[in-house]
């Protein structure tokens, strides 16, 4: 009888469990993307960090955002590539992030 018991109560603490793992309901998503998008930024300015984009990378990623005459691009100490380029005919200063943010100014 004892044993009877034990497992009438070892099923319902099982089922009542599962039943807390069926109410939860799981968000749709996080609020910022895991993966970053391409079409648009994830800051409004160049984020410091270890960055992995090659020149060449960079000078596309800028151009890829409608920027032409890409030059003068370094390396500072934070991690940001940062050059000039020219859009909508003015001169103005670049920048590519670790994150492949481009921001200009």
């Amino acid at each position: 009888m004892h044993k009877a018991a034990l497992v009438a109560t070892t099923i319902a603490l099982a089922l009542n469990g599962a039943s807390a793992f069926a109410q939860a309901p799981a968000q749709s998503g996080p609020q910022n993307p895991a993966v970053k998008s391409e079409e648009t930024n994830n800051s409004n300015m160049p984020v410091k960090g270890a960055n992995s984009f090659t020149m060449s990378e960079a000078r596309s990623r800028i151009m890829g955002k409608g920027y032409t005459h890409v030059t003068m691009l370094k390396k500072d100490k934070a991690g940001v590539w940062r050059g000039m380029a020219m859009k909508g005919g003015q001169h103005l200063h670049v920048s590519v992030d670790y994150q492949g943010n481009v921001t200009a100014d």
